[in-house]
């Protein structure tokens, strides 16, 4: 099984999508299963994890409708709100949809770079234990300490590192590469995270497979095929790359893998982690 393990499906009009630039004519018009369907046949891609895009739980209702819908939606990461202790309610509710993960807070957006060490919200990751539903950790370089302290204090958090933690290629240089691979090998040796080989193309102008080599190249030496699931970012990608131009590059950066290697990054990991 191939499987996408990030991509999102919106509908701007919805009026929930605050961080959407209205005026950029990428991102800001809808976006529904029947415009992926044909390059999801053309990279034999059987099923795709729908992530939430907006910071509410009508958003998380609104993906859930369309995975009932969607034969190829396997599952949707959704969202509550961690200042809302109440929200585990909508937690407990959502773990019964069978297509239901897990949730996403929207750290990279958050003004507080230590948001998540808050007593106010510890709630939510010890929710996300006790329901046994998974964590995509969304940030930046600059939170790569904090998720080590949240990921050292829930050793049973199922968690999955989205888009590298985007490391900032764009400004590449010795201390950028360093602060974010030194980062990235402590989560990967001292928690059980895995990551998604994806978002590398939307922090790089103008990409190159060079430009991306090294850090592809670092996430293989320090979390290994088992630990490592492609996703697209789709429609997201299309900033800088296509669907077909990133699928591409990620099969290039990965041809030196042996192939049940590749198969695990193309699918096997995302299967077990997601449990598609």
């Amino acid at each position: 099984m191939r499987i996408d393990a990030h991509q999102h499906y919106w509908q701007p009009a919805r009026g929930d999508y605050d961080w959407m630039p209205m005026d950029n004519a990428t991102l800001a018009r809808p976006y529904h299963p029947r415009d992926l369907e044909a390059t999801l046949r053309k990279h034999g891609i059987d099923r795709t994890v729908l992530v939430q895009a907006a910071a509410t739980v009508e958003e998380t209702e609104y993906m859930l409708g369309i995975a009932d819908a969607s034969e190829t939606v396997a599952a949707v990461v959704g969202w509550v709100d961690f200042e809302q202790p109440a929200h585990r309610a909508h937690l407990e509710r959502l773990r019964h949809h069978p297509k239901f993960a897990g949730v996403r807070p929207m750290i990279q957006d958050i003004p507080d770079v230590d948001w998540m060490l808050r007593d106010d919200v510890q709630w939510g990751f010890e929710a996300l234990v006790d329901l046994d539903l998974t964590f995509d950790a969304l940030g930046f370089p600059q939170h790569l300490k904090n998720f080590h302290t949240i990921l050292t204090r829930y050793t049973e958090l199922r968690t999955v590192i989205d888009h590298c933690m985007k490391p900032q290629i764009r400004d590449h240089s010795e201390h950028t590469y360093s602060h974010w691979a030194d980062g990235m090998r402590a989560l990967a040796e001292d928690t059980r995270a895995v990551c998604k080989f994806s978002g590398l193309v939307t922090e790089c102008d103008g990409w190159t497979l060079e430009a991306l080599r090294p850090y592809a190249e670092h996430l293989f030496e320090v979390f290994g095929p088992d630990r490592l699931m492609w996703g697209s970012d789709w429609p997201v990608c299309q900033l800088e790359a296509s669907y077909t131009d990133w699928i591409e590059a990620a099969e290039a950066l990965t041809s030196g893998l042996p192939e049940s290697d590749r198969s695990a990054i193309f699918g096997g990991t995302a299967q077990a982690f997601y449990r598609i």
